[in-house]
């Protein structure tokens, strides 16, 4: 079992950062990719950001250059700098971890950015 805990989700002006926060705890010896998805009000659950268990990192479009993904393997936790935020970037941010044949999630941080 993999338990998340999302935290760092809060308020902010548009062009401000906030960085959000996944600790994970359990069996995360064997994770493959660790992922942030966000879920806008009537909008469908998109990935904007993964890191492989290699490495690798991908971005949604929409947020390349201003999201980083990144992780303290100290701390077994994983964050995600968000930079130059939007309007359009209010969500309920997620982390989420995935195994073979198995994914977990955390309970979700809201982000609201104000125009």
């Amino acid at each position: 079992q993999v338990q998340l805990v999302e935290s760092g989700g809060g308020l902010v002006q548009a062009g401000g950062s906030l960085r959000l926060s996944c600790a994970a705890s359990g069996s995360i010896f064997d994770i493959l990719t660790m992922n942030w998805y966000r879920q806008a009000p009537g909008k469908q659950r998109e990935l904007v950001a993964a890191l492989r268990s290699g490495g690798t990192t991908t971005y949604a479009d929409s947020v390349k250059g201003r999201y980083t993904i990144s992780r303290d393997n100290a701390k077994n936790t994983v964050y995600l700098q968000m930079n130059s935020l939007k309007p359009e970037d209010t969500a309920v941010y997620y982390c989420a971890f995935l195994k073979v044949g198995r994914d977990y999630w955390g309970q979700g941080t809201q982000v609201t950015v104000s125009s």
